[in-house]
C-alpha cells in the first residue's frame, strides 16, 4: 500500500543519488558543522564536488533535548554569486522522500535561486541517512503485492489487515523507539537546528507536497524564525485522514478527467472504462511477461497514478492503458515499480516505509472497518476509478499501529510570522487546489500569501510557467511579495 501525496514525478524522473558524508572537511560554519565530499552508494555514484555532506545531531526526544541524540543527514551547495543571503533549505515531500539524494537532481530546476543561496536539505529522521526506517525485505514486499487493497470478501479482508499489521510490526522491529519520534513537529524543530548550525537568523525554506505541511508547522512553532518561505503543492492542513483520502480522490480524478479530454474522450465514459478494467483485474491480474509477477488491481491504479503527476506523461498512460486492454500488464507494471522504487533486480526503496511511520505518528484517527465500509459509497461516487483504493486505504494504512497518533490535523497558524508564499495549481492531482486556498487562511491574515497557477501536474515552480517562476523568484531573492491572490494562467 502507498500513499498517494508524494513529489513521486520528480523522483521517477530523476536519477535518484543516495550520498554520505566523506573525507574531508570545512570549518567556515558558524555551527560547528564538518563538511565533507558526499561519498557513492550502492544506490548511486557520488554527486560532484561541489556538493557536500555533513552530519548534525539533535535529540531523539525533544522534550528531553540534553538526552539521546540521532544524527541527520545534510546536503549542501554553495551560493554562487558574491551577494548571499544565506542557506535555501528545501524538502521535497513524501513524507520520507530523502532530500540528500533528491538535492542535487532538482538543483538544475532551481539554478537561479543558487546565485544568493545555498542549497541545503537534509534527510528528515527515519529516512534514508538519519536513522532510515525499513520495515520488510524485498521479498516481503514483492509478496505483498498479491494481497487485494479493495477487499471483497471476508478472505481477501483477514488478509488486507494481516498485511497491514505486519508491516506495522516490521517497522517498530526495525525503528525501535525512534518510532515514536518522527513526527512533523520533531522534524519542524529539527529544522530549526538545522538553521542554528547553518548560521542562519531566519528560515529561508522551499517545501514541496508534504514540505508544505512540514513548512506550515515550522511557522507555528517558531513564527519569529520565519524568513523568506514559499509552499508549493500544498497539503490541505484542516484535512483529517479520511477527508485527506477524499481530497485526493478528487484530486487525481480531475486529473484524469483532464488527461481524458485531451485524448478526445468523454470523462465519465473514459473513466468508466477504466474503471471497468480494473474490476477485470481484480478478478484475474495480467500477465506481464515476467512470470513470477502479475498486474494486480493494486499496481494497475498505483501505474495509472504516476502519470497523472505530469501532463508531460500523459502518452505513456494512453500506450499502458492500451496494453493493458489488449491483455498486457507490462506497461502498466513498470509504471508502478517507478513509482514504489523498484529496480530491475527486484530491490525497493524505502520511502514508503518512512512516509508510513510519520504519518501514522501524525494522524490520530484510525477508521474502522465498519466505518470504512460506511464511507466507501462516498469515495466511490468521488472516484470510481481511485475511490475504493484511498477508502479502503483509511482503515488500512495505520491498522494495528504500534504506537498511537498525536493529532487530528496539523496546526499551522502562525500569525507573527512573515509573508509565507503559497503556491496552488488548479490542475494538482496529489495535493488539490483547495489546500492552497486553506493553508493561506490557516497561516494568517497579511502572512498566507495567495499565488494560483491554472495549470496541470504535481506543482507549479519548474513546471513551464514563466509567471509562477519569475514570482517565486522575485520573492525568494529580492523580497518583493506579490499581492494576494496573483493568478498566473
Amino acid at each position: 500500500m502507498t500513499r498517494l501525496v508524494r513529489w513521486t514525478a520528480l523522483a521517477a524522473a530523476s536519477a535518484l543519488l543516495a550520498t554520505g558524508c566523506g573525507g574531508g572537511s570545512s570549518d567556515d560554519d558558524k555551527g560547528g558543522l564538518s563538511w565533507g565530499r558526499c561519498k557513492a552508494t550502492a544506490d548511486g555514484p557520488a554527486p560532484g564536488g561541489e556538493w557536500q555532506c555533513a552530519t548534525v545531531k539533535v535529540p531523539l526526544d525533544w522534550s528531553e533535548p540534553d538526552g539521546e541524540t540521532i544524527g541527520l543527514g545534510l546536503i549542501r551547495a554553495k551560493a554562487r554569486g558574491d551577494d548571499r543571503l544565506g542557506s535555501l533549505l528545501f524538502n521535497f515531500g513524501g513524507p520520507g522522500a530523502s532530500g540528500v539524494s533528491m538535492m542535487p537532481s532538482y538543483a538544475p530546476a532551481v539554478s537561479s535561486l543558487r546565485e544568493r543561496y545555498d542549497l541545503v536539505s537534509w534527510d528528515p529522521r527515519g529516512v534514508g541517512a538519519s536513522e532510515g526506517v525499513r520495515c520488510r525485505g524485498d521479498k516481503e514486499i514483492q509478496a505483498a503485492e498479491s494481497v487485494d487493497v479493495t477487499p471483497d470478501t471476508p478472505a481477501e479482508e483477514k488478509a488486507y489487515f494481516e498485511d497491514a499489521a505486519g508491516f506495522g510490526k516490521g517497522c517498530q522491529k526495525d525503528a525501535g523507539k525512534l518510532m515514536a519520534h518522527v513526527s512533523t513537529a520533531d522534524s519542524a524543530r529539527d529544522m530549526d537546528r538545522i538553521r542554528e548550525v547553518l548560521g542562519d537568523d531566519r528560515m529561508n525554506y522551499f517545501g514541496i507536497s508534504y514540505g508544505t505541511e512540514l513548512g506550515g508547522t515550522y511557522a507555528h512553532l517558531f513564527p519569529k524564525k520565519v524568513g523568506r518561505m514559499t509552499l508549493d503543492a500544498v497539503v490541505d492542513p484542516t484535512a483529517d485522514t479520511v477527508r485527506h483520502a477524499q481530497n485526493q480522490a478528487k484530486g487525481f480524478q480531475r486529473a484524469l478527467n483532464g488527461y481524458l479530454t485531451s485524448t478526445g474522450q468523454d470523462p465519465e465514459d473514459g473513466t468508466r472504462k477504466i474503471a471497468e478494467l480494473l474490476r477485470r483485474i481484480d478478478a484475474r491480474p495480467l500477465p506481464t511477461g515476467t512470470p513470477e509477477r502479475k498486474l494486480t488491481q493494486n499496481l494497475a491504479v498505483t501505474g495509472i497514478i504516476l502519470p497523472l503527476y505530469s501532463k508531460d506523461s500523459w502518452p505513456t498512460l494512453s500506450s499502458a492503458l492500451e496494453a493493458a486492454e489488449d491483455g498486457d500488464g507490462s506497461e502498466l507494471l513498470a509504471l508502478a515499480d517507478r513509482y514504489n522504487e523498484r529496480d530491475p533486480s527486484g530491490r525497493y526503496g524505502t520511502t514508503t516505509h518512512a512516509q508510513r511511520v510519520i504519518s501514522c505518528l501524525d494522524d490520530k484517527q484510525r477508521p474502522t472497518v465498519s466505518e470504512t465500509k460506511k464511507l466507501l459509497p462516498r469515495f466511490e461516487k468521488i472516484s470510481p476509478v481511485f475511490g475504493t483504493f484511498l477508502g479502503w486505504d483509511t482503515a488500512g494504512w495505520c491498522h494495528d499501529w504500534p504506537v498511537p497518533g498525536q493529532r487530528e490535523t496539523p496546526e499551522v497558524s502562525a500569525p507573527d510570522a512573515a509573508p509565507v508564499l503559497v503556491v496552488g495549481n488548479t490542475g494538482d492531482p496529489a495535493t488539490p487546489y483547495e489546500g492552497a486556498l486553506r493553508m493561506a487562511g490557516e497561516l494568517g491574515k497579511g502572512v498566507g500569501v495567495l499565488l494560483t497557477w491554472r495549470g496541470e501536474g504535481h506543482g507549479a515552480y519548474g513546471s513551464g510557467s514563466d509567471c509562477v517562476d519569475s514570482t517565486v523568484n522575485a520573492y525568494l531573492l529580492d523580497g518583493s511579495v506579490p499581492k494576494d491572490g496573483k493568478v498566473c494562467s
